[in-house]
């Protein structure tokens, strides 16, 4: 059971609609100017946290529009006073250098609200059409591990040598260093054996994709078990699709409208079934419920009534989720509802408290 207070985000909508693409009620859209007004919405309506996934080509469809996480991210920390401001990386597409140097500045201009989202890749044409490649699931969690440990203490202002067997840097060190504090937040998403043991070795937050209760328990207790090294207890995040309405009837009514438009979207999901490196745990827990949604989606079971939502945001918090990163459809008007409707019966028993790195 974590002390920590509960906090809501929201995933950006960089590669457009979460559940269905083909939804009258939100066409197709993951320009700048709709992630934009999104977060800006979140941040007005109290969210704590944004999510920007990084890809640079549609991971679904090539052909479809995909926003840059990096620079959309650098503009939301100058758009934004108070959302963290959370980035995906992938080590492969950015030296260890370079990366903490842009999330120093953008820790910089956001005023320390800024935390970079480690994940180790899976779409493979992303990797391999750029010749870059797409290494084994256990070497590219290898690559993951050193490159991380560079990028965090250089984040941390350090002078850095190191050699190791991919990265060769001598006598580094970025300036300026962070303003506000030690360094920017690590998020490290991830569920096999060897994220695990990344995560407990370099990561603050680990995120836990969308499942039913007992199992996000139990993959909370065997990482929380892992040594730290001395530093402070891991935090968790969860991912979940929300479908929230005043009774459970209109809530499955409502979940069934997005189950059927997702239906359309079958040829989609065989291209990123096709494109997905089998090894990757996310997408093996993600076949075993019917969902809506990415990363896990509606299988954490946040549908039903206002109350009954609210009630198990409680229980997860209880199985020590600290950090909820939700997704919607339609986005705008399904977050405005979550807002109104079950942040504040989630606050009447657990008091809010302003994010922070331990």
């Amino acid at each position: 059971m974590t002390n920590l207070p509960i906090r809501f985000g929201v995933w950006a909508l960089v590669h457009g609609s979460r559940a269905a693409h083909q939804d009258p009620e939100e066409p197709y859209d993951a320009s700048w100017e709709r992630n934009k007004k999104l977060v800006l919405k979140a941040e007005a309506l109290g969210y704590d946290s944004t999510l920007v996934a990084q890809h640079t080509i549609n991971p679904h469809q090539e052909d479809l529009d995909q926003l840059e996480a990096w620079t959309s991210a650098a503009a939301l920390a100058a758009l934004t006073s108070r959302i963290e401001i959370i980035t995906a990386i992938k080590p492969y597409l950015f030296h260890p250098v370079v990366l903490a140097k842009m999330a120093l500045q953008i820790e910089n201009i956001s005023h320390g609200r800024f935390a970079i989202n480690l994940v180790n890749a899976w779409n493979k044409p992303e990797l391999e059409k750029a010749g870059i490649g797409f290494a084994d699931h256990d070497d590219r969690y290898a690559y993951g591990r050193e490159w991380i440990s560079v990028v965090s203490r250089l984040m941390s202002g350090e002078r850095l040598t190191h050699k190791g067997e991919n990265f060769d840097i001598r006598d580094y060190a970025l300036r300026p260093k962070d303003l506000y504090r030690n360094r920017p937040a690590i998020y490290v998403g991830g569920e096999s054996g060897p994220a695990r043991d990344l995560v407990a070795e370099h990561g603050d937050v680990w995120f836990i994709n969308g499942q039913p209760l007992e199992d996000v328990s139990a993959l909370i207790a065997d990482v929380a078990a892992r040594s730290r090294n001395g530093r402070v207890p891991l935090r968790f995040g969860l991912s979940a699709f929300v479908v929230a309405r005043e009774t459970d009837a209109e809530s499955e009514q409502a979940h069934q409208r997005l189950l059927a438009l997702a239906v359309k979207d079958a040829p989609m999901r065989e291209i990123q079934k096709a494109n997905t490196d089998p090894k990757v745990v996310m997408m093996q827990t993600m076949q075993k419920t019917p969902r809506v949604g990415s990363n896990g989606g509606t299988a954490a079971g946040l549908v039903g009534s206002y109350d009954a939502v609210a009630a198990r945001i409680r229980e997860f918090h209880a199985a020590g989720i600290e950090l909820f990163m939700l997704q919607f459809q339609p986005f705008e008007a399904e977050m405005q509802r979550f807002a109104e409707e079950v942040i504040p019966r989630v606050r009447g028993t657990v008091q809010r408290r302003s994010f922070g790195l331990a």
